[in-house]
């Protein structure tokens, strides 16, 4: 399978859905093994490994995140967090078949909202993206928010 653009664009519409949904699962299916979400802490930081970040998961982290949401016995999920994603018309800002390399940059703003608290996130998304098994996966989801280094309230779900 070789992507079309609209192919990376319609990934990434369907990705911010299944949050929405809280279709974790499915969700997390969408990431490589490899693969990291990750929410730097500061302006164009270089990386995840050497720099603390709000967030830097993996799989079995994202895996764990799910089953606590899962989890009668959540108690911070009493009332259920919700969340909306609502994107820009995703750009493709690398195209590259012969390496099976594409990352897609979406403008977003993110909200999410359990009783009456309501939290908002506005930044861009960079999905890097490659075929595997004949399916678009992300090799890295990277949320940069516009104030990163102001202090982000506990995000229940993915922003």
């Amino acid at each position: 399978m070789e992507p079309t653009r609209q192919d990376l664009i319609d990934f990434v519409v369907r990705e911010a859905r299944l949050l929405d949904e809280k279709k974790f699962e499915e969700w997390n299916a969408l990431f490589t093994d490899d693969a990291f979400y990750w929410v730097p802490l500061v302006p164009d930081q270089p990386d995840g490994i050497n720099h603390t970040s709000h967030l830097y998961e993996d799989k079995l982290l994202r895996e764990l995140r799910i089953e606590r949401l899962k989890s009668p016995r959540a108690f911070s999920q009493q009332p259920p967090s919700r969340c909306h994603h609502l994107l820009q018309t995703p750009t493709v800002e690398a195209f590259e078949p012969e390496a099976n390399r594409y990352v897609v940059r979406t403008e977003f703003h993110y909200t999410e909202t359990q009783g009456d608290e309501l939290q908002i996130h506005v930044g861009h998304f960079l999905h890097h993206l490659t075929v595997q098994g004949g399916a678009l996966r992300m090799t890295l989801k990277r949320v940069n928010l516009i104030n990163p280094d102001a202090a982000l309230p506990a995000v229940q779900l993915f922003i």
